[in-house]
Parts: structure tokens; sequence; C-alpha cells
């Protein structure tokens, strides 16, 4: 399989974890944070769950999908997919260090963005 191809199929399918995510994210924003361990309190707290989960995971979606089908995104598609996911590393990486607890799920999480992150960030540095 060609890199090319490596490429747009893993943006294919990061385009499309993004929206079961997002999707999953808008209709039950509860339910979401609630399998891994978080709850959504406040006024505002499932309103900012659909907006910053939800709606920045269904954008997200979009430009990975425009990066599978079109050559001029696909670049900034890893580079976004390797700062989004990168973010949560470091932002892990920090709780680790306070030593802050966490769900299992939790970590499966982190442990899926860290390759995630390495498989973005490798992609695109070979492109650039």
């Amino acid at each position: 399989m060609s890199e090319l191809m490596i490429t747009r199929s893993f943006l294919a399918l990061t385009a499309l974890m993004f929206v079961a995510f997002g999707f999953w994210s808008i209709t039950d924003p509860a339910g979401m944070t609630a399998r891994l361990g978080v709850t959504a309190g406040g006024t505002s707290g499932l309103f900012e769950m659909r907006g910053i989960f939800g709606g920045v995971s269904l954008g997200a979606a979009c430009l990975c999908a425009l990066g599978a089908l079109r050559a001029r995104f696909e670049f900034a598609a890893l580079c976004f997919i390797a700062a989004y996911m990168g973010g949560y590393v470091l932002g892990r990486g920090a709780s680790f260090l306070y030593g802050d607890t966490a769900l299992q799920s939790n970590w499966i999480f982190a442990g899926f963005e860290a390759v995630m992150f390495v498989i973005a960030a490798t992609l695109a540095a070979r492109r650039s």
C-alpha cells in the first residue's frame, strides 16, 4: 500500500471516529461524560459538552474528510490531528505528574490519543 493510500485511509478512519464521537457527544453528552467518570454540572454543563466535544469533533471530522479526499488538505488535517491529540497527551501527562486519578477507560483514551499523535505527526513530517 502506498504512503498516499495509508495517509488517506488514516484520515478517513479518523474522520469516521470524530463523526461517531461528535454525534454521541451532541445527542447524549451526559452519557458520554458519565462513561468517562465525568459529570457535566452547572447551568451550562451540557451546553458546553455539546459544543466542545460534539461540535469540535464534527468540525474535525470535516477537516479529516477533506484531507482524505483532497490532497491540498492532507497536511493541514494531519497537523490538526497531531496538535489536537498531542494537546490531550500533554494534559494527560500533567495529570499523571500531579497524581490525578482516572478510570481505566480514561487511560485507554490516553493511549489511543498518544498513538494517534504519533501516527499523525509521523505522516505530517513525511509530507513536509
